[in-house]
Formats: C-alpha cells, structure tokens, sequence
C-alpha cells in the first residue's frame, strides 16, 4: 500500500465511502441526463415550451388521444447535435381529442376542452401529401389515414400551461448543473489567485486583498448576487458572473491560510534559493499541495451555486421564461401546494434536494479522502 501515489491513496480512500460513491454516481447520471437533454426527453421542442393549454395540469401518468396536423408554414430539420443543444422545432400542432372519424378528405374530431364529457366537434382537412403518413407513434398505427392519430402519456403530468413537466425537469438540471459548473470556475480563478497573492506576498498587498474579502463576507450571498444581477440585468450568463462572484471570497480566504502555513516550509526556501521565480513557485510547488482542500470547497460551492440560481429563479432574477429552471417551476406552482396537485411544485423542490444533497455527501466523501490522519491510519 505504500507505493501508491496520493491520487490513488485518496481514491481508495474514496471508494470506501459507499453512501458517497453512490452520491457521485447519482451526479454522474444527471449530468449525462442533462448532457443528452432533447435527445431523450418526450417534449423535444425549444425549451420544451410545446403549450397544450387544454391539457393543464394533469396528473402523472395521463394518457390522451392526439390529432396530429402538419403546420403549414416551413419548419427545418436540424442535425442531431444541433437538437441535443437546442431541440428541434415541432412538425406538427397537437390537438387532443376524445374520438374521431375519418372521411375522404377530412377527420371529424371529438376535441377536449377540459372535461371529457364535454367534446367539443370540429373538422380538420387533410392536405393529399398527408394522406396516410405514417407518425411515430406509442401505440400500432390505426391504419391508413388514422396514423395521424397519436397516443401521448405525461409520466410527471403537466404544468399550467399544458407542457410536458418530465422534459422541463430535464431540461431545468442542464441549466442548474450549467449554472453550478461556470459560477465555480469563475469562483476558483478569482479566489485562488487572490487568496495565493494574499498568502504569498504578504504586506500591504494581503491588508488590502483580506480587507476587502472581509467587507465582501460580510454581506449575504443572496443579496449580493441580486445587487450583481440588477447591475448586469437578467439573463443565465448574468447568472453565471453574479454567482461566481459571490463565492470567490471563501475560496480566497482558504487558500490564502494555506500558502501563508505553506511558503515557509523546507522545499519552499529550496525553490527560492534555486533562482525560480514567484509564479513558478505558487503554481508549481504550493498550490499542488492544497489541492485537496480547493476540491472538497468546489464541491460545496457546487452546491452553494445552485441553491443560489434556485432562489434567484424563484424571485424572477435568473434564467428569464420560458426557460425551465427549478427555481421558476417552484415560483409558477408554489400556489398548488395548498390544492389538489403538491406534486408540481414538490418535483422541482426534490429535484434541488437530491442534487445539492448528493454534492454535499460528495463533499464530505473528499474532506475524509484528503485527510491525512484517515490516510496514515488505513494505510
């Protein structure tokens, strides 16, 4: 066991954590969910925002009979690239029916309005070119003509608006997983080379750096970032920078305290008495040695990140509609609660439970991997 490097010592450490192995494994699946995102998701079009205003919240599991009708005007195919980015704009307009009857040159449709006991009959013509096009389907074609007839389940039911709430969730961990990745790459850039210049230079530059992270960790995150998200106004990538910038500070303040216990020791006065300039030294020789301790705060700040993105959501300062987020799922349903359909704003509250939970067991996986009294123990 000796000979293993640290990486492999801290990995073997790791993987003894089953509970967080299994939360690891769980981040990994979501991010190949959001990865995949209109790929496998039933509501494949732009930001699944295909409204079926009829059909408003409806339970899990709702089956209905649609009448599918080519639009008339153009729509392109894109390529399968372009749809796992951005979906690929529908075909078709969904109408919901109850029954239907096909005559030579049109269908005759029970359409639902809401109830099913109340119908509503209308007709439909049926351009030639359409005529016995063949739909994918849930269920056989019913031959001929009726393959325009389609057979459609909401696994999760629908929101408000009548749109598929398995394909918004989907699509909602991209943007909180995005939010979480971009705001801790612009939090470790900023605090890692302020928090190394503090530590390392000392003087008037670490009065003044760790002066100002103190004025800046004195104020609440949530307030700060609405403070930076009015000064860049809404939008995700505003969300981005205003996220980042709120947690910069406790990345600054930790790898600050650890150059300034580290640039003292033997193999630092080694490397100045060699000749090797500052950088070298700070990106070659200290920050390699607190590396654990940067990734066990990423992972917390991973966290951190998308709690902030769903309250920012939640009070209309995030990702603007309609765009799915978890925290504007959790605003435009919130009201349910109290009715007869909790689960529309309870999906997206777990959705935000499991994955902050799963980064935290993350986080707490690697402080015990890092440690080196649990390393020098089973080893």
């Amino acid at each position: 066991m000796t000979d293993l490097s640290p990486s492999q010592r801290t990995w073997k450490i790791f993987k003894r954590n089953k509970i967080a192995v299994t939360a690891l494994v769980f981040i990994i699946i979501t991010i190949l969910i959001a990865i995949l995102g209109y790929l496998i998701m039933p509501d494949s079009t732009p930001l699944a925002n295909n409204m079926t205003i009829q059909l408003s919240i409806k339970k899990p599991g709702s089956a209905f009979m649609m009448l599918r009708i080519r639009k008339t005007e153009p729509v392109d195919t894109v390529n399968i690239f372009t749809k796992m980015l951005y979906g690929q704009p529908s075909f078709y307009r969904d109408i919901p029916i109850t029954g239907y009857r096909f005559t030579k040159d049109s269908v005759y449709v029970d359409e639902y309005i809401g109830a099913e006991d109340r119908p509503e009959r209308k007709s439909y013509k049926i351009p030639d070119p359409l005529k016995g096009e063949l739909l994918n389907t849930t269920t056989p074609p019913l031959g001929g003509q009726g393959a325009f007839i389609i057979h459609k389940t909401f696994w999760l039911g629908t929101d408000i608006y009548g749109r598929d709430m398995l394909s918004r969730l989907i699509l909602g961990s991209r943007v909180s997983l995005a939010v979480g990745l971009m705001s801790v790459i612009i939090s470790m850039l900023l605090g890692v080379t302020i928090g190394a210049m503090a530590g390392y230079f000392g003087g008037w530059i670490d009065a003044t750096l760790s002066w100002l992270m103190n004025i800046l960790w004195s104020l609440p995150a949530l307030l700060l970032v609405i403070a930076i998200s009015f000064a860049l106004g809404k939008g995700l990538w505003q969300i981005f920078i205003a996220v980042g910038l709120s947690m910069w500070v406790e990345v600054a303040r930790l790898v600050r305290g650890q150059v300034l216990s580290l640039k003292q020791v033997e193999y630092i006065e080694a490397a100045r008495s060699l000749g090797f300039n500052n950088t070298r030294i700070i990106t070659r020789h200290i920050l390699p040695n607190i590396i654990g301790p940067i990734l066990v705060l990423a992972s917390s700040n991973f966290a951190s990140a998308i709690l902030l993105e769903a309250g920012l959501s939640f009070l209309g300062f995030g990702a603007q509609p309609p765009m799915p987020t978890w925290g504007s799922m959790i605003k435009e349903h919130y009201g349910y609660i109290v009715m007869d359909s909790p689960y529309l704003a309870i999906m997206p509250g777990l959705a935000i439970m499991l994955l902050v939970y799963a980064f935290n067991l993350v986080t707490v996986g690697l402080r015990d991997a890092f440690d080196i009294k649990s390393q020098s123990t089973r080893f």
